[in-house]
């Protein structure tokens, strides 16, 4: 899947993209806007599909990827699971490609993306180029030996001792190996998305 455009993130009206210089902060606009800011109502339909597109695009998911998990998050709920916007939360952020780019070994998700595919990295010792392959407690990501020498590590791994991983993560910056220290608190986790309307949208 391609990285998000800018224009998604002034669409949506929050940064999506990942990038730190995310055009958004340049042009807070619509594409297309000029001059004022236009301020503008929206129908609960708007809105459920408004945040529904943040989330889906701010982990760079298709359609298809994110209606999945969030039926399997309601489908748990039915079987006397956990709130489910903690699951649909606990259930992203725990993907391989997410932990890559919160351990910054990616600049965004879409690279993180890129990057597992690409057989960069193993879980428990074996190559996993899964980028959706959920992570628990006491798994252990390292980067593969021979991916440690490309030019692009070289230059991304100087920078990720002044990284702040969340709590649930812990790496060892000197070898590049990360483990799953614990299960993910999803109130840890600051997202510009009203997540119950998502459900909502889903349940139309």
């Amino acid at each position: 899947m391609k990285a998000v455009s800018c224009k998604v993130c002034r669409r949506l009206g929050v940064s999506v993209c990942g990038k730190e210089k995310c055009a958004l902060k340049r042009r807070p606009t619509s594409p297309g806007q000029i001059k004022k800011k236009r301020r503008r109502g929206f129908s609960e339909y708007g809105l459920q599909l408004r945040e529904k597109q943040k989330l889906r695009n701010l982990y760079n998911l298709r359609e298809a990827q994110f209606r999945s998990l969030v039926k399997k998050v309601l489908e748990s709920q039915q079987k006397g699971g956990k709130d489910v916007s903690h699951s649909l939360v606990q259930m992203l952020e725990s993907r391989l490609d997410n932990a890559i780019f919160r351990l910054g070994l990616a600049s965004s998700r879409a690279q993180a993306r890129q990057l597992v595919s690409h057989g960069h990295f193993q879980v428990n010792g074996k190559s996993i180029n899964v980028p959706s392959y959920r992570l628990k407690k006491g798994d252990v990501i390292k980067l593969k030996a021979g991916s440690a020498g490309k030019s692009f590590f070289k230059n991304v791994l100087p920078s990720i001792k002044k990284k702040k991983i969340p709590s649930w993560l812990k790496l060892n910056p000197e070898t590049v190996e990360a483990q799953v220290v614990a299960e993910l608190d999803a109130q840890e986790v600051d997202l510009p998305v009203e997540i119950p309307v998502i459900f909502e949208y889903y349940s139309r």
